[in-house]
């Protein structure tokens, strides 16, 4: 791969108009972007969405296997201004950079169409929903943007955003527009599009389901009862890892690349997409650009989620505590790799269903190396973030699945005791930590008022669900703590696995 030099002139700035000119080593649309369809409107286009599903788009214009499948952005966060401001003056381009040990590339992606920040134009949002050409809306809305109980099951209808939405013409969450939109494809006899979750969830089609039916079902039940008949909601396993971008990664591909992007993506090489068959109105012809259409993704989802995202909370809680920032880090130390390797073999492999096509051992081996990858730069901070979310969702369900069966389980009830260590807001060094959870404050203070007790953390029924009320695993977590407190992180881990 060649390198940017001051000698080509200077770094370019993203738009349509430069594409010709940027280096020969950056791979560029070649397909004509203007006669895309924008048939998937995406709610919350960050770095991850941008880095996948994008990218999977874009392989299929740049093949000219259709061009029947661009996709149009929607913001609906406060937060979502900033990516407008970044990518409207780009015409909607920006740079992925995958980078692995031995090399970086760069390619322009092409398939975002547009993009549009709802609450400066909430009926532009709403005309686009209910338009035909429209045939999937895909989410990334974060873990816990579904507002569904993980272990009731139940959407949160009290939730006062929701209660404003019911109440309102103009919507603003992401429930409010898309049930205003199939309201209106139902009155205009338009087919309804699929709703498609790209969120790391279990089952996050059927999440998805129960949140969107939800919502409905507040204002109309018979448009709710409509929705749940005739809406498609796949289930889908998404996997890539992908930091936040930072100033240094703008530099960096300026510099190396000879690209001025406002917000470019850095990631891994590796990437995967697992989707169940169950669309109502048509789907991208996925299959033919490496992703895998099933009829059941449960058993993919599953070993992600327990394997990847656990073994990531554990990277997070317990190396933020021994003083580590970043997963790579973690990776060079033996000790937290020998922890890793045990716990996803001795504890949470076991539990497992059967993964058709995939052989764990070389999934786990790969997972390894790609936590191991330097230049990705993945702060444990990022995983850390939304733990109150994460956790039931990643590393609970292996820990009550061992208890039920009478199996070992001392290295997730071990990951359980990092969180509940980190969640007190200092580190071993004495070192403040940001919580970045919607319920800091909540488990901040009640991390703080057990101490090395667990009780009082595991009285949040949302979050811990019914552990706490197992007396025998209690006394395990209280032991642990205990451990953490009184040797450390890395002596309870040499101990544990000794």
């Amino acid at each position: 791969m060649g390198t940017f030099a001051s000698g080509q002139g200077e770094p370019r700035q993203l738009r349509q108009a430069n594409l010709k000119s940027l280096p020969l080593q950056v791979a560029t649309p070649t397909y004509a972007r203007d006669h895309l369809k924008p048939a998937i409107i995406h709610f919350g286009v960050g770095g991850f969405h941008r880095a996948h599903q994008a990218v999977y788009l874009d392989d299929i214009a740049e093949r000219r296997i259709t061009s029947d499948w661009a996709e149009h952005g929607i913001g609906l966060l406060p937060g979502d201004r900033r990516m407008a401001e970044a990518l409207i003056p780009q015409d909607c381009l920006y740079t992925v950079v995958e980078r692995s040990a031995e090399r970086d590339s760069a390619r322009v992606i092409g398939s975002l169409g547009g993009y549009t920040f709802a609450p400066d134009d909430p009926g532009r949002v709403l005309q686009m929903l209910a338009d035909p050409v429209t045939r999937i809306v895909s989410l990334t809305i974060t873990e816990g943007g579904y507002l569904v109980d993980d272990k009731t099951g139940v959407f949160d209808a009290t939730n006062p955003a929701i209660q404003q939405d019911v109440d309102r013409n103009a919507p603003r969450t992401v429930f409010g527009y898309i049930v205003a939109g199939l309201e209106r494809r139902r009155k205009s006899g338009v087919t309804p599009f699929t709703v498609l979750s790209c969120d790391n969830l279990q089952g996050n089609g059927s999440v998805a389901r129960t949140a969107f039916v939800s919502f409905a079902r507040l204002g109309d039940e018979s448009l709710a009862a409509w929705i749940d008949a005739n809406v498609g909601f796949p289930n889908a396993m998404v996997d890539r890892i992908t930091p936040q971008t930072t100033d240094a990664d703008r530099a960096m591909v300026a510099e190396t690349f000879g690209i001025v992007d406002a917000w470019p993506v850095v990631t891994e090489p590796f990437r995967q997409w697992v989707i169940e068959d169950t669309f109502s109105n048509g789907r991208p012809p996925l299959e033919e650009v490496g992703v895998q259409i099933v009829a059941d993704v449960h058993p993919y989802e599953t070993m992600k989620l327990r394997l990847l995202n656990a073994s990531h909370q554990a990277m997070a809680y317990l190396g933020y505590l021994a003083g580590y920032r970043y997963a790579h880090e973690v990776m060079g130390d033996p000790d937290f790799v020998n922890f890793l390797t045990r716990f996803m073999d001795a504890e949470v492999t076991p539990l497992l269903p059967p993964v058709p096509g995939i052989d764990l051992a070389e999934y786990k081996r790969t997972l390894l190396e790609r936590f191991a990858n330097p230049k990705i730069a993945d702060t444990l901070a990022r995983l850390a973030t939304d733990g109150s979310d994460r956790m039931p969702k990643f590393v609970l369900p292996s820990l009550s699945d061992a208890l039920a069966q009478g199996r070992p389980h001392r290295l997730l009830t071990l990951v359980v005791a990092g969180f509940c260590r980190y969640l007190r807001g200092i580190d071993e060094q004495g070192q403040p930590i940001a919580l970045q959870d919607r319920r800091a404050d909540e488990l901040r203070n009640l991390a703080n008022q057990g101490q090395s007790d667990p009780r009082p953390l595991l009285g949040v029924s949302r979050v811990f669900g019914d552990l706490g009320q197992n007396e025998a695993w209690v006394a395990e977590l209280t032991a642990a703590l205990g451990e953490l407190d009184q040797l450390g992180v890395r002596a309870t881990i040499q101990a544990a696995l000794a």
